[in-house]
């Protein structure tokens, strides 16, 4: 039995939360980990050793990017009465209040604030998996954290000035 089978089923609850949190749906979210598994057991002769975590990590948020890239080809369907209004974010830190800040965040600085703070990967192994240096993760995650802390505060963005 190869380490990537061996390896695999301890890994799944934390591809399941962290693709919960990508795509803040459970069903695509299922079905990125199930793609995810099925394109690691597909390749697994392709894995010399290392981290299988940061591994698989990696296929699922190169799944989700391509995803997301195909999404923003469609055009997007609402219904009215389903869109929540609009509101004030609240001081209270509720998880209402935090999901509307993450969703406010660049798909980049979420990824990485998500990686690190919920699923507990080092710097160096959300460098690893987003493929950055290790200096652009951490100003990524102090825009992320900032701009977060600014919501939840009720602060609204600045705008950027252009010269």
């Amino acid at each position: 039995m190869s380490a990537v089978r061996r390896g695999l089923e301890s890994v799944i609850p934390a591809l399941r939360r962290f693709a919960r949190a990508l795509a803040r749906d459970g069903e695509t979210a299922d079905d990125l980990v199930q793609d995810t598994l099925v394109r690691a057991l597909r390749a697994e002769h392709l894995f010399h050793g290392g981290d299988l975590r940061s591994w698989l990590f990696t296929i699922l948020l190169n799944l989700d990017r391509n995803r997301r890239r195909g999404l923003a080809r469609r055009p997007v369907l609402a219904v009215i009465e389903d869109v929540d209004p609009a509101g004030e974010p609240g001081t209270d830190g509720s998880g209402r209040d935090i999901a509307r800040g993450l969703a406010l965040l660049p798909s980049e600085q979420r990824e990485l604030l998500l990686l690190v703070t919920l699923e507990g990967l080092s710097y160096r192994e959300a460098a690893e998996v987003q493929g950055v240096p290790i200096g652009t993760v951490m100003s990524r995650l102090s825009r992320a954290r900032s701009t977060l802390r600014g919501h939840l505060e009720g602060k609204r963005p600045q705008l950027r000035q252009v010269k």
